[in-house]
């Protein structure tokens, strides 16, 4: 499953050098790979993340680390005080925090706690870190949210309900931000598909690391890779880019969009 893929030159499309950043999920398998990339194009970043998190995933020289429960309203907000006693302002916010039920589970299935971990995981996380976020970049004069969603959240399968129905509110999210916050402040979302990283495991914090915990998706793989045209998995430097792009002034007149990263597997 691995890719023998040059790295892309994400130094051509970026935000500006010196913009101030937060990464939140920046210590799962996409987020460390677009933290690499953010230090590499001069950017200034801030990691928010789970305290196990950190420390099982230390972040670069220079980046500093923030641990938060991304669910709470009053450890969030502790945490975007300090990242203003820091910086004073910021210039973007990607969110790139999430996990799933794995393996998939039919909705009959699934738990009420089930459902509202899920919900809260990847949706209560988005909002609340995307509130305290908006006062920061409108004391930055303006910047951009970019938030990691799913092609689950428009072209659901069986056993993704839970999870496909959070996504679908975090696109939600991530267009009402944009329609109440220009022209100030841009907000787009990237909807991936499938990505061999520790999520396919429920998640980096949810025991993802542990290969064995892949083992029900790479067992499928081979079925699933047919059904996209450019004939692979994704891998994490295939989201960084559209990711880093949103944020950039290339991308100034989006907002509000939903960019698909599935190597033509949905095409809506």
């Amino acid at each position: 499953m691995s890719s023998s893929l040059p790295a892309p030159d994400f130094t051509r499309l970026a935000p500006r050098a010196g913009s101030r950043v937060v990464v939140a999920g920046g210590c799962g398998g996409i987020g460390r790979r677009l933290v690499e990339a953010c230090v590499q194009t001069g950017l200034k970043v801030s990691v928010l993340d789970l305290e196990a998190s950190i420390r099982n995933h230390p972040v670069p020289a220079g980046v500093s680390a923030f641990a938060v429960n991304a669910t709470d309203e009053a450890d969030v907000r502790r945490v975007f005080g300090e990242i203003r006693s820091q910086w004073g302002a910021i210039d973007h916010l990607f969110f790139l925090i999430g996990f799933t039920l794995t393996p998939p589970v039919e909705i009959e299935k699934v738990t009420a706690l089930q459902w509202e971990e899920i919900m809260a995981g990847n949706l209560r996380s988005a909002f609340l870190m995307s509130r305290e976020a908006i006062p920061l970049l409108r004391a930055a004069g303006g910047g951009s949210i970019v938030t990691v969603a799913s092609g689950l959240g428009m072209n659901l399968l069986p056993g993704y309900g839970p999870y496909g129905s959070a996504k679908a509110g975090l696109i939600g999210l991530t267009k009402a931000i944009a329609a109440e916050n220009a022209p100030l402040i841009r907000a787009n979302a990237v909807a991936p598909s499938a990505i061999l990283t520790a999520f396919m495991g429920g998640g980096t914090s949810r025991g993802g690391d542990d290969r064995d915990s892949w083992k029900w998706f790479e067992e499928g793989a081979d079925k699933y890779v047919p059904t996209i045209p450019l004939r692979r998995l994704a891998v994490p430097e295939d989201v960084v880019g559209p990711v880093l792009f949103l944020a950039s002034d290339a991308a100034r007149f989006m907002t509000g969009q939903v960019l698909h990263v599935n190597g033509g597997r949905i095409t809506p």
